[in-house]
């Protein structure tokens, strides 16, 4: 490749289609027709000499070649933007897309506090909720395939402490919570005041694992105490977890924040969970070459203003579990 002569327009269309995974997509968001779009795309490949996409049936998937250059391509076109069109951002005015990633559990939680506070600032933009496959979005991020990741990602954190400064990710802490046992307020074992360990690894669960892993930061807990769990359902969602104790004699482990929002709290029964658990930290994972984006600041403060209105505890206002190590995305 001739970099001298490329076209770097192009590049904006690679980005644009990175993103969307779709061709028909990313010509309506660069306000191109679709065969413009695959005749960019058409010269691009011949300027690099890799088909860069391949076609699936939901639009296309990226080549291992489009992977590799994405990152410095996404760096580069971001701080172009910045340098070249560094103007403030007006909610009430401007259009902007997000796109944020984030359990269930935590959407359920604090997407109708966001929601509320895009209608009173009459906000044009549009977001996009992706779920987490993993407690690990930093290639989300990196690849650009979300603006933010909202949750509890304990590894994330620990590797940021200790890259420091050098790091190019950043965690904003929104609250604390904690994990509790959930069963239907009909179970034999809702009658008690407290559950013991005993009843509970004797009782039946179900598993919450976001890419549907069958062992978790609950059996590696109860692994240190020499017991384990009969688990006879994973499923990758915590609302279908609560549905399904609602309505059956298993049990689960569920964000205590989540229990009160589900909608279905008055037939749950809530109990501490009888042994050490980590403190769940939900916190805003975002990428530092957003920094200089007025749009993506906005959406960080105006998201983390609506989290603090839900009054739930901040950050540091909690007493810290026992530290534990945390499987991804499972529980």
């Amino acid at each position: 490749m001739n970099f001298r002569t490329l076209d770097l327009n192009l590049l904006r269309v690679f980005a644009a289609v990175m993103v969307e995974r779709n061709v028909t997509r990313a010509a309506a968001q660069l306000a191109m027709t679709q065969p413009a779009v695959s005749n960019a795309l058409r010269r691009l490949r011949e300027a690099l000499g890799d088909e860069l996409f391949v076609t699936v049936p939901s639009g296309v998937l990226p080549t291992a070649q489009a992977d590799a250059v994405w990152p410095d391509v996404r760096a580069a076109l971001d701080r172009l933007s910045n340098a070249l069109d560094p103007q403030g951002f007006d909610p009430t005015r401007d259009e902007r897309s997000f796109t944020m990633a984030m359990a269930d559990a935590t959407a359920t939680v604090l997407m109708p506090a966001f929601v509320a506070s895009l209608a009173r600032e009459q906000a044009r933009a549009d977001v996009r909720v992706l779920p987490l496959s993993s407690r690990d979005p930093r290639a989300q991020l990196e690849h650009g395939a979300a603006d933010v990741a909202v949750g509890f990602f304990p590894e994330v954190a620990s590797a940021l402490a200790a890259e420091g400064a050098r790091g190019m990710l950043v965690l904003d802490p929104l609250y604390r919570c904690e994990y509790v046992c959930v069963m239907r307020s009909q179970h034999t074992l809702a009658g008690a005041a407290e559950l013991t360990l005993d009843d509970y690894c004797a009782a039946r669960h179900v598993r919450v694992n976001f890419a549907g892993r069958p062992r978790g930061f609950v059996d590696e807990a109860l692994a240190r105490e020499g017991r384990e769990r009969r688990v006879v359902l994973t499923v990758n969602q915590f609302s279908t977890a609560a549905r399904v104790v609602h309505d059956s004699d298993l049990l689960t482990v569920l964000p205590r924040s989540f229990v009160a929002a589900s909608g279905l709290a008055e037939g749950l029964a809530v109990r501490r969970f009888p042994g050490p658990l980590p403190t769940i930290e939900v916190g805003l994972l975002w990428h530092r070459r957003h920094e200089r984006d007025m749009a993506q600041r906005w959406l960080r403060d105006t998201f983390s203003a609506a989290a603090r209105s839900l009054g739930i505890a901040p950050t540091g206002a909690a007493s810290a579990a026992p530290a534990t190590k945390i499987a991804e995305g499972t529980h």
